[in-house]
Order: structure tokens, then sequence, then C-alpha cells
């Protein structure tokens, strides 16, 4: 390692170190077992350009061709040319973090851009330049309320519907700031206001609501969610997307302190994993936002220039001092979501979102006149996804569906989950017709 730049370590140091540890080299600090140890050979044939393409054609040949009617938190839609495009250029695949704004004023211009993209859907003032998931952005809004909050509790309240993977990531954060996770049920697809009232107190200190719901409903009692949370000076965070944000109620609007969610609904493909974390706030938050802040300024000439602001440095050389762990961002992702919502436009994506409305609706009609099919289960407007309830055992039926190229969730005993967006509305007749052949 002697005279690599990221590891200056002379010879003497080296060894110094090793005879304080009691090794003889570098190789005894690792256990490799024989059979993955690289033996100084790949062991690969060379092979051209065109082989290894007709090898990788021949490989994902294999793949599945199935109809994904999937969604609970990932939602595929149409993505646009010019998005790839624009994203593609090399100024912004090679930028690292905006951290000299004299050479990166294209890339925070956008990453700004951006962020008024979600002050403009959510109605809060401050908005940071991305997260790396919902998970993530839900568990940091559960560290600030903890920071930020009068009241002495340590409760963050969850709704009863909450998807696996979030409410894992949620638990791994809350137990390191030691806050505890405790859900409220839910009514017919929605909270159930009642019960949530019963529990709110002063030991919580905060209160998680989404709209949509994880099953797609509509949530109709947000208001009076805000009002409960703020009774017990409570943070309130609410859960969305950004394509659903443009026709639900503005958070704001509803008493939101903090809004998490997806923006990878927008400009991102299929990715099965892959997120964008949305994190906008109240300004009274400002300091405590996680993550990254675009400013718009002024240069040395005077003209409007952009950079990265309010940021404490504790986030990455102070562990202790740290408002958050989150050093990075998934800024070119958010680029590639701001790319496609500058292309839709803001009646572009309020069709998009109804669009979303519309085709639940239809499906669900018409799943419900399929004999041994009952559809809404929830009787509440959707988003994009809905429950369907089958007389049969439902794992048995997604597999069948599955053999006739349609995926769907299995949620419950006899209950399936839907999910239709734009790029598989044109599938719904066949959707229709295989339920009808499985049932």
């Amino acid at each position: 390692m002697s005279g690599s730049p990221y590891a200056p370590h002379t010879d003497a140091e080296t060894a110094a170190m090793l005879e304080t540890i009691g090794v003889a080299d570098e190789e005894a600090l690792f256990d490799i077992p024989d059979d993955v140890a690289f033996d100084g050979a790949f062991g690969i044939d060379a092979r051209t350009e065109r082989g290894i393409r007709d090898e990788c054609a021949r490989i994902f040949g294999r793949n599945a061709d199935a109809t994904e009617f999937l969604g609970r938190g990932h939602y595929a839609h149409y993505v646009p040319s010019v998005v790839d495009h624009l994203s593609d250029r090399a100024e912004f695949l090679t930028s690292y973090t905006q951290y000299q704004p004299e050479i990166s004023q294209g890339f925070l211009q956008a990453l700004f851009e951006y962020q008024s993209m979600l002050v403009e859907l959510t109605g809060l003032p401050v908005a940071n330049c991305s997260m790396y998931d919902a998970a993530t952005a839900l568990a940091e809004a559960a560290t600030l309320a903890d920071r930020t909050r009068s009241t002495s509790g340590d409760v963050v309240l969850v709704p009863g519907h909450l998807r696996e993977g979030k409410r894992a990531v949620l638990d791994n954060y809350c137990a390191g700031a030691d806050l505890t996770v405790e859900s409220y049920p839910m009514d017919d697809g929605i909270a159930d206001l009642d019960a949530l009232a019963d529990r709110v107190g002063d030991d919580v200190v905060m209160v998680y609501a989404e709209n949509p719901t994880l099953r797609g409903c509509i949530e109709e009692n947000l208001a009076a969610i805000g009002e409960i949370a703020a009774d017990a000076d409570a943070l309130f965070t609410l859960g969305s997307d950004v394509v659903a944000l443009s026709v639900l109620e503005e958070p704001a609007s509803v008493g939101a302190d903090v809004v998490v969610g997806e923006a990878g609904a927008l400009g991102l493909p299929t990715a099965y994993g892959m997120g964008l974390g949305i994190f906008a706030c109240r300004e009274e938050h400002l300091r405590q936002v996680p993550g990254r802040l675009v400013g718009a300024s002024e240069d040395a000439a005077g003209d409007r220039a952009f950079t990265l602001t309010l940021q404490t440095r504790e986030q990455h050389i102070r562990k202790e001092r740290a408002t958050s762990n989150i050093c990075t961002n998934q800024a070119w992702v958010a680029l590639r979501a701001a790319i496609h919502a500058a292309w839709l436009g803001p009646d572009g994506l309020v069709d998009l979102a109804s669009d979303c409305v519309r085709e639940a609706a239809a499906l669900a009609d018409r799943l419900d006149e399929v004999s041994g099919a009952a559809a809404p289960v929830h009787d509440r407007h959707h988003v994009r996804e809905f429950a369907v309830r089958t007389d049969q055992p439902a794992a048995p039926v997604a597999d069948d569906l599955a053999d006739a190229g349609f995926l769907v969730h299995v949620v419950g005993e006899h209950l399936l989950q839907v999910c239709v967006t734009d790029l598989t509305a044109g599938k719904s007749d066949d959707l229709v017709a295989a339920f009808e052949e499985v049932i």
C-alpha cells in the first residue's frame, strides 16, 4: 500500500502497525476461503463484443415474460426518452457531490428545481435534495421528532398497514435512538381515528400516516390526524409520493410537519429496490433537516447562483453531534425525477395521477364481476392499487396468475393486491381474463 495517495503509509509505519497488532503482513488480517481467493487468473475466456452481447441476450431471454401488477410503494410509470438523454450527459453522470459551486452550477440548479417542485407539491417551505428512499426518510423524520419536540415521549406511532421493509428500517433507526415503534389500527383500509385518538398521549413523539395508504386507499382523516398529533405536541409526518401528491390534499393544509415518501415514481423505470426519498418540512425544522439543501444566492458579479447551504459539517466529521448519518443523497436520480416532472408539466402530472385513480376504479369494478372475487375490499377511493378478496386461498391464485404471466401481491389468506399504472393498463383485459380462468 506504500505510495498510494489514499493510504499513504510508509513501509516503516506499516511494519510498526503490523508488529503492534501481532501479525506478519496485511494478508494475515483477512480470512478468505481458498475457493474464492484470487489466484492471479480470472479463468474467463476472452470473447468478442458481439459474442458477449449474444450470450447476454440468451441469458436475459430466460427471464419470465410477466406483466407486473405490483405496487405497495414501488410504482412504474412510463419514463420519456428525454430523461435518459439529458441525465446521461457526461457532466451529470460524472459529477460528484456539488461541493464546488463554481464548477457545479448546472447540477445545483437542477437539484434546486427538484426541491422547488417538492415545495409546490407539499405546501411546505423546505425540501432537501433527496434521501436514499422512503424508508430512510421516515426513519430520519422519527429521529428529527426526537430532537425537536418538547414532549418527553419516546413512542413513534405508525399505521397498522405499513410495508415490512419500511417498518424494519424504522425499527433499526429507532432502536439506536431509544425510541419505540408502535402501530395503530386501521379501519377499512384507512386510519382508525378513534383508536388513534385513544392511544396518543404524552409518551408519543411522532404520528405517521400515509396517503394513499399501503392498500391504495385515500386517507380521509388527515386533518383530524394532524389535530390529534398537535394536541399531544407530537410531530405529524405524512407519507406519500410525488405523483399522488398532485391530486391529493396538500400536506401543509392538513397540518403535516414533515412529508416523506418516494419520488422514484418519476424518472425511474422498475428498479427492484432503488429508491428516491423525499423529505420536506416546516421552516422551524430547517436546521435539523437530514441530507443536503441547495440554496439560491448571488455570485461576486451579482448573478443568480446556487450552492449547498446550511449544511452541518458535523454530519460528516463528528458523529456525536450529527443530525443525521446520511452524508450523501440520490442526486442523479433526483435529477431524473425533476426532468420527468418538468416534461409532464403541472397539467400532465395531474393527468397522470387522475389516470391512476380512474384505472384502479375501472379494473376493480371488472374484477368484482368475476365469480369468486370481490374488489375493492375497502369501500374507499383508491390510487393505483386496491385489495381483492378471493374465495379460494390467495397464494395458489397468485401462483396460477403468475403461470399465466401476471404478477400480483398476496397480502392475506384470501387477499390479493393489484396495482395498475399507465404501463400496465393496456393489459387489464388480459388480467381479468386470467382471473376468470384461474378462480
